[in-house]
């Protein structure tokens, strides 16, 4: 992806780009990097990365308006919770909700859309099975660590 500010300057949806802004860039620091109240407010424990991803999923709801596939949308909302949920890990997941930028990723993600459909569906196919496989083998892996778990505690016991 190209430079934010650049990516913010395409996007035809004012309410779009002026969240987008709002949300990952309205605040220059020093060196020319930008931050954004999404992750001001995800320094506030419990509250903040809740409250920010609520508003995040304004984009969603402007891609359903526009009929994007549900697949791109669900995309877009994979965004969102890796944002909400690694954002919630105190200290890391700060920095993380700095560098993420999901609503950053998801007006480009809807951009991209309009310009060039067919590839933007393929690339979010892509990644949604690629999210999805890791889920299955996280979840997997925790369900055979438990069982394993159990057994030991039942074989010292």
């Amino acid at each position: 992806m190209s430079n934010n500010n650049e990516v913010n300057g395409n996007i035809k949806n004012q309410k779009i780009s002026k969240l987008v802004w709002l949300l990952d860039e309205c605040i220059s620091l020093p060196g020319g990097y930008r931050i954004g109240l999404d992750g001001i407010l995800g320094l506030v424990p419990g509250v903040g990365d809740i409250a920010t991803s609520g508003i995040s999923s304004f984009l969603i709801y402007k891609a359903y308006k526009q009929n994007v596939p549900k697949l791109i949308m669900f995309k877009m909302l994979i965004n969102i919770i890796l944002d909400t949920v690694l954002g919630s890990v105190p200290f890391v997941g700060d920095l993380f909700d700095f560098a993420w930028r999901s609503n950053t990723k998801n007006a480009y993600l809807l951009e991209e859309y309009r310009n060039d459909p067919a590839q933007v569906y393929k690339r979010s196919a892509a990644a949604t099975g690629l999210f999805s496989l890791i889920i299955i083998f996280i979840v997997a892996f925790c369900m055979i660590s438990v069982y394993l778990l159990i057994k030991l505690i039942s074989h010292l016991f």
